[in-house]
Protein backbone atom coordinates (compact mmCIF):
# COMPACT_ATOMS: atom_id res chain seq x y z
CA UNK A 1 0.00 0.00 0.00
CA UNK A 2 1.61 3.39 -0.82
CA UNK A 3 0.51 6.59 1.21
CA UNK A 4 -0.35 9.70 -0.28
CA UNK A 5 0.95 13.06 -0.15
CA UNK A 6 -0.37 15.05 3.09
CA UNK A 7 -0.60 18.00 1.39
CA UNK A 8 -2.82 16.79 -2.15
CA UNK A 9 -5.59 14.69 -0.55
CA UNK A 10 -7.54 14.90 -3.96
CA UNK A 11 -4.72 12.46 -5.06
CA UNK A 12 -6.17 9.74 -2.39
CA UNK A 13 -6.21 6.33 -4.39
CA UNK A 14 -7.10 4.20 -0.75
CA UNK A 15 -8.32 0.91 -1.16
CA UNK A 16 -9.05 -1.89 1.70
CA UNK A 17 -10.57 -5.10 1.59
CA UNK A 18 -11.52 -6.71 5.06
CA UNK A 19 -14.57 -8.97 6.85
CA UNK A 20 -16.50 -8.05 9.72
CA UNK A 21 -19.36 -8.71 11.60
CA UNK A 22 -22.93 -6.68 11.43
CA UNK A 23 -24.35 -5.72 14.10
CA UNK A 24 -27.39 -3.59 15.42
CA UNK A 25 -27.44 -0.26 17.26
CA UNK A 26 -30.54 0.90 18.83
CA UNK A 27 -30.53 4.55 19.29
CA UNK A 28 -33.78 6.56 18.44
CA UNK A 29 -33.98 4.82 15.27
CA UNK A 30 -32.11 1.65 14.10
CA UNK A 31 -29.03 1.28 12.17
CA UNK A 32 -26.40 -1.39 11.01
CA UNK A 33 -22.90 -0.81 11.28
CA UNK A 34 -19.68 -3.03 10.60
CA UNK A 35 -16.38 -2.19 12.88
CA UNK A 36 -13.46 -1.39 10.59
CA UNK A 37 -10.83 -3.65 11.70
CA UNK A 38 -7.87 -2.18 13.74
CA UNK A 39 -5.13 -2.51 11.30
CA UNK A 40 -7.47 -0.10 8.59
CA UNK A 41 -8.73 2.13 11.38
CA UNK A 42 -5.19 3.37 12.60
CA UNK A 43 -4.18 3.95 8.55
CA UNK A 44 -7.48 6.18 8.42
CA UNK A 45 -6.99 7.51 11.61
CA UNK A 46 -3.55 8.68 10.88
CA UNK A 47 -4.40 10.29 7.94
CA UNK A 48 -7.62 11.77 9.01
CA UNK A 49 -6.95 15.36 9.48
CA UNK A 50 -6.58 15.45 5.59
CA UNK A 51 -9.59 12.79 5.14
CA UNK A 52 -12.16 13.78 6.87
CA UNK A 53 -14.97 16.83 6.49
CA UNK A 54 -16.21 17.47 9.80
CA UNK A 55 -16.71 15.62 12.98
CA UNK A 56 -14.14 12.74 12.50
CA UNK A 57 -16.53 11.12 9.63
CA UNK A 58 -14.51 9.73 6.65
CA UNK A 59 -16.04 9.85 3.40
CA UNK A 60 -15.89 6.36 1.72
CA UNK A 61 -17.05 4.42 -1.42
CA UNK A 62 -18.42 0.81 -0.18
CA UNK A 63 -18.69 -2.38 -2.34
CA UNK A 64 -20.76 -5.41 -0.58
CA UNK A 65 -20.92 -8.72 -2.90
CA UNK A 66 -22.98 -6.78 -5.93
CA UNK A 67 -24.18 -3.70 -4.28
CA UNK A 68 -21.85 -0.22 -4.21
CA UNK A 69 -22.85 2.70 -2.10
CA UNK A 70 -21.27 5.93 -0.94
CA UNK A 71 -21.30 6.61 3.18
CA UNK A 72 -19.19 7.62 5.67
CA UNK A 73 -17.21 5.95 8.03
CA UNK A 74 -18.18 6.92 11.89
CA UNK A 75 -15.40 7.66 14.66
CA UNK A 76 -15.77 5.15 17.40
CA UNK A 77 -13.81 3.91 20.25
CA UNK A 78 -11.10 4.61 18.79
CA UNK A 79 -11.80 2.65 15.33
CA UNK A 80 -14.44 3.83 12.77
CA UNK A 81 -17.42 2.09 12.26
CA UNK A 82 -19.13 1.49 8.67
CA UNK A 83 -23.09 1.92 8.45
CA UNK A 84 -24.85 -0.11 6.49
CA UNK A 85 -28.06 1.01 4.98
CA UNK A 86 -31.16 -0.44 4.73
CA UNK A 87 -31.24 -0.49 0.71
CA UNK A 88 -28.07 -2.79 0.82
CA UNK A 89 -29.28 -5.05 3.72
CA UNK A 90 -32.59 -6.30 2.09
CA UNK A 91 -30.12 -6.04 -1.32
CA UNK A 92 -27.70 -8.44 0.19
CA UNK A 93 -29.99 -10.42 2.28
CA UNK A 94 -27.45 -9.17 5.38
CA UNK A 95 -29.09 -10.06 8.84
CA UNK A 96 -27.35 -8.84 12.89
CA UNK A 97 -24.51 -11.14 13.20
CA UNK A 98 -23.75 -12.16 9.47
CA UNK A 99 -19.36 -11.99 8.41
CA UNK A 100 -19.28 -9.64 5.52
CA UNK A 101 -16.86 -9.02 2.92
CA UNK A 102 -16.19 -5.35 2.39
CA UNK A 103 -14.43 -3.57 -0.41
CA UNK A 104 -13.73 -0.10 0.85
CA UNK A 105 -12.24 2.87 -0.43
CA UNK A 106 -11.59 6.63 0.52
CA UNK A 107 -13.35 9.75 -1.30
CA UNK A 108 -11.80 12.58 -1.29
CA UNK A 109 -13.82 15.06 1.14
CA UNK A 110 -15.32 17.89 -0.62
CA UNK A 111 -13.49 21.20 -0.04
Amino acid sequence: MTFPDRDIPMDLNMQFEFSGEMWPWRGPAPYHFITIPEEVSSVIRELSSVLTYGWGVIPVRVRISETEFSTSLFPKDGGYALPIKDAVRHAEDLTDGDQVDVELAIRAAAP
